[in-house]
């Protein structure tokens, strides 16, 4: 049986008439840039989350790159982050001449460890504390991370939070929704996300009016008016078409988290079954509310031997993330080696994702877990 690690075609074909009109909306508009379907969707996402406003830009990572701007990030300046994410959660801070600041992750979540955060922090000198503007908590695979120690964190050393939620758009950590908690939440809508665009998009939320104003200007090249500049900006606009799709999205957006749920259930009672619970580690449920972005496992040992076999018999899989960020060859110049960060490191070669979308059916499910069985006592 074919299991691959997404299939977006069968959501399409239970929404394409919704999806169809709301394009033909905006081709007849022939409004393309922001306008009324973007706003709709600011709104929209605003009262998702539970946040005070929402901007919609141009993809998750010009989520962070205008939220990192806003922030006032620039050359020089520290930002401390997770080194197991994807590449554009450090990236965005080396792009504005900033300097990535690493901490290890809790090995349950995989979300960054406040423990590590405060050791990082405590052995800075007094200079680099003087630079230390920012901190990313990422809630990695569609789970919050720990954060309220991490606030306390922010301030406790001034600290500007910047929510990397590209992942988890609806999960919650004491009854607060992501990307509602620090000064920036950052949501991307690439089609492989759990609300998904046509293309790249993606959206920032904030709580105060002089952020979202701030924002609104740098999304424009720093215009306001139009043609009239007080600071640099970007073009970090946002696609109409996009905007109008992901809101037809929005609408099935609980009932698809809530299949994704049910099937991580079933993995958890299919894995017992098999007797895999016991040298598998299955994702550690510890926030209020998982979205199941991934459904990732540790396995005991030969990963890539396991995702070769998987293939060999059609189901998909993908290691998020294999190098992690403080290994990666463009930040060498950090001085980072192997070992400083043991937790990420495990996670880089002992984790697997497998599917979990809401379409997936028992029977898939019952493929992919036995012939992850017959790997392991084969």
């Amino acid at each position: 049986m074919k299991v691959p690690l997404l299939d977006l075609k069968p959501q399409y074909r239970a929404i394409s008439e919704e999806i169809h009109d709301a394009i033909k909306d905006v081709v007849e508009s022939q409004h393309f840039i922001l306008g009324p379907k973007v706003a709709t969707l600011e709104t929209e996402i605003a009262t998702y989350t539970r946040s005070s406003y929402a901007l919609g830009v141009s993809s998750g990572t010009d989520a962070l790159l205008i939220s990192l701007m806003a922030a006032g990030i620039g050359d020089g300046d520290l930002v401390l982050t997770t080194p197991y994410s994807f590449f554009a959660t450090a990236g965005c801070i080396a792009r504005l001449g900033a300097i990535p600041v690493f901490a290890d992750i809790d090995p349950d979540t995989y979300n960054l460890s406040p423990e590590s955060a405060d050791k990082v922090i405590g052995e800075m000198t007094a200079d680099q504390k003087a630079r230390l503007k920012a901190v990313i908590p990422v809630h990695l695979y569609g789970q919050c991370a720990d954060m309220d120690p991490l606030m306390h964190l922010a301030e406790k050393y001034g600290l500007t939070v910047i929510e990397d939620a590209a992942q988890a758009i609806g999960s919650e950590y004491k009854n607060c929704r992501a990307g509602s908690m620090g000064h920036f939440g950052c949501f991307s809508f690439f089609p492989s996300k759990n609300l998904g665009a046509f293309g790249d998009g993606g959206i920032v939320t904030v709580g105060s009016d002089e952020l979202i104003e701030n924002l609104r200007i740098l999304r424009a090249h720093g215009s306001k008016p139009k043609y009239f500049h007080k600071i640099v900006g970007g073009n970090f606009r946002l696609d109409s078409l996009q905007a109008a799709i992901v809101s037809v999205k929005l609408k099935y957006l609980d009932a698809w988290t809530h299949a994704r749920q049910e099937n991580a259930a079933q993995y958890r009672e299919m894995f017992g079954t098999a007797g895999l619970d016991k040298i598998c580690k299955l994702p550690v449920e510890k926030e209020n509310r998982h979205i199941y972005n991934q459904f990732v496992v540790r396995v005991p040992d030969r990963r890539d031997d396991l995702r070769q076999y998987l293939a060999e018999h059609e189901i998909g899989s993908e290691v998020y993330y294999p190098v992690p960020l403080h290994l990666q060859e463009c930040f060498s110049g950090l001085g980072y080696k192997s070992g400083d960060f043991p937790v990420s490191e495990d996670a880089a070669v002992n984790t697997i994702a497998i599917p979990i979308y809401p379409e997936l059916t028992v029977d898939q499910q019952t493929c992919v877990v036995d012939r992850i069985a017959a790997f392991y006592k084969g």
